[in-house]
């Protein structure tokens, strides 16, 4: 186990902050909490790494403005809430960082901004464009305009999916919690901190407790998630608690704090990696058991012949998640034909897919090349 901080020699981080440490419990915004975070970022800043902030806040600053004492639940109110709280926010953080010399960029993202190649890439450039300007950007998701369909739903997913999008070295999560335990230290006194581990141990899924707070949206388990999400791309995730006194400087300067969650050594290319990503899958494959081997040996395309069964109504060209036998998600991809078409070539040789369908497009039905091993 290391007793550095994957923070100390990182280049680029995305640091999250949790709505419990910007919010007066859930009361609005908490302004001297945001000038905190402004000023550790300005430290980071001022000595030399990039850093972008994927902070939570507006609903509850909107909550605020509009007198609700509890989240809604519905998404017409969540959304409307979220647009008053984001001026709250978006001026807060400009406020506070201006006193440090430094200006910030509001980016508000949705997760049909990542599924399109071509808005996934444009995100991507706007976000270096802006570190190399030496802005910080103030990541949040669109609630205004995003549906229960394309939502990332909490912010610990947006900030591994960010992480992924400028690859950046570390992912720190902050939180009000020291850190991942064995077990759900509320209800297990014999539960210990997690200091390291590896991210996508599927080990650390099942240490992970339910949910989060009544102002938040997330719980340990979708920080779990998102370090392994985050490792796709080689990042190391930190999750410690925002409590710490200036967490984001001792962990800059090497303290290991709170739980470390180490990326494998290999990263995925940028292309299989936006495949990865793709939270919205429009339909599932059932594979036969020769596939799923086939496709865990690596470099096979996916054949007709393979698939037992299918799951939704998906076009051609759209993502689909492919499922071993015993109903776990090895790999997903661009499908070459829509649902109509794969239903009607299941188990069928390519030699007979012109003779089902009366004319042949491609003799797989995800190419090797469209293809991500999950």
């Amino acid at each position: 186990m290391s007793t550095v901080s994957v923070v100390r020699d990182a280049h680029r981080i995305v640091v999250k902050v949790g709505s419990s440490l910007v919010t007066n419990g859930g009361q609005g915004l908490d302004r001297d909490a945001l000038a905190h975070w402004a000023h550790q970022v300005a430290r980071l800043a001022r000595s030399g790494k990039e850093v972008l902030l994927v902070s939570s806040g507006a609903v509850a600053e909107g909550m605020q403005r509009l007198g609700w004492k509890r989240r809604p639940k519905a998404l017409h109110e969540l959304q409307a809430a979220a647009a008053v709280g984001q001026m709250g926010l978006v001026q807060a953080y400009e406020t506070c960082f201006r006193s440090h010399d430094l200006r910030t960029a509001q980016i508000l993202l949705t997760h049909e901004d990542l599924a399109d190649r071509r808005r996934y890439l444009n995100a991507r450039t706007t976000l270096r464009t802006l570190l190399s300007l030496g802005i910080i950007p103030i990541i949040n998701e669109n609630d205004t305009v995003a549906t229960d369909e394309i939502r990332f739903g909490d912010n610990d997913t947006l900030g591994s999916l960010v992480t992924n999008l400028v690859e950046a070295d570390v992912l720190v999560i902050l939180t009000d919690q020291p850190g991942l335990y064995t077990a759900d230290p509320r209800k297990d006194p014999q539960a210990t901190l997690v200091s390291e581990a590896r991210a996508g141990d599927p080990a650390l899924e099942a240490m992970a407790g339910g949910a989060g707070s009544d102002i938040g949206s997330g719980g340990m388990l979708t920080k779990v998630l998102a370090a392994r999400r985050a490792a796709r791309s080689g990042a190391h995730t930190v999750i410690a608690s925002g409590r710490e006194s200036e967490v984001l400087w001792r962990l800059a300067q090497g303290e290991a704090i709170g739980s470390q969650l180490i990326a494998p050594t290999a990263t995925l290319a940028a292309r299989k990696q936006w495949l990865a990503d793709h939270l919205q899958v429009r339909g599932k494959l059932h594979l036969d058991e020769g596939a799923t081997q086939a496709l865990a040996s690596g470099g096979k395309s996916l054949l007709p012949i393979g698939v037992r069964d299918l799951q939704g109504d998906f076009e051609r060209g759209e993502v689909v998640s492919c499922l071993s036998p015993d109903g776990r998600e090895i790999a997903r991809g661009l499908v070459n034909y829509n649902a109509l078409e794969t239903r009607r070539i299941l188990r069928t040789a390519t030699a007979d897919i012109e003779a089902r369908l009366g004319y042949i497009d491609t003799p797989e039905l995800i190419h090797r090349d469209n293809l991500v091993l999950l």
